[in-house]
Parts: structure tokens; sequence; C-alpha cells
């Protein structure tokens, strides 16, 4: 079986320590299924615990009552306005499901935008202070 998806250094995060990103490593045609991540779900009322540690920043909203960690390499996709990948939430699996939103060349890094669909353009929790600081 041919490993799709890697892990390497990527150029948005400007160096940062942890500056990891997901990239292809084939061609993947849009709507082809990249990557399926199980979940570890936990009440939103526990996330208070969770924003002291730097998780906070990798898990997303999972459904209206739970927060979830994305294991595989759920967690490790970047953000972008204009991403090349979306997910869908598969409830019943408890997994999140990575689809290929547009061609995406093998060397490419693989994009989500955080905002949960493709075209929703709202800052993200991380920018928030910077947009209402201007």
């Amino acid at each position: 079986m041919i490993n799709i998806l890697e892990i390497k250094p990527s150029p948005l995060n400007d160096g940062a320590e942890f500056s990891r990103g997901v990239f292809a490593t084939i061609d993947i045609e849009k709507g082809q299924l990249i990557h399926v991540a199980p979940v570890i779900p936990y009440p939103n009322r526990d996330h208070v615990y969770i924003e002291k540690t730097i998780f906070a920043d990798y898990v997303f909203e999972y459904g209206i009552n739970h927060t979830a960690l994305v294991l595989g390499y759920g967690s490790l996709f970047n953000h972008s306005y204009t991403p090349n990948a979306n997910y869908i939430i598969n409830f019943e699996n408890h997994t999140f499901e990575f689809y290929a939103y547009t061609d995406i060349k093998a060397g490419e890094e693989v994009l989500i935008n955080y905002n949960g669909d493709v075209d929703i353009d709202d800052p993200l929790w991380f920018d928030k202070d910077q947009v209402e600081n201007d």
C-alpha cells in the first residue's frame, strides 16, 4: 500500500519550531478520500483543561456538545482560506474523513479551512485578537 501523505516542514508557519504540514506524495484527484482520522471526543465542559495546553490549537468542534482530538494526520493539516482539501465528520464511526477539494499535485501541501467549510472566511480563533485590535 502506498502512503499518499507525509509529514514534513511547512513553509506556512514562518520557521516556527514545530512548523509541520501534511504533503501529498503522489498526485491526488479532486474528490478522492485522502485520510480517515479517528477521534477522541470529550465534552465541551472539559475544554477548560485543554485550553491550558498546546492541544488547544489542535482540536476540532465535534457536534454541539463535544470537542475532539483528531488523531492520525488530522490535527496536522494547516489552514488556508483557499483549501485544496476538506473534511466531513463521520459521527457513526467517530472519524474525520479528509477529501481532496481540488486536484493536489505530488509535493503540494494539503490544506483545509479551519472554519469547517471551504468557503467560510471568518477570522480564526488565533487571529481574532489581532482583528479586534486593528
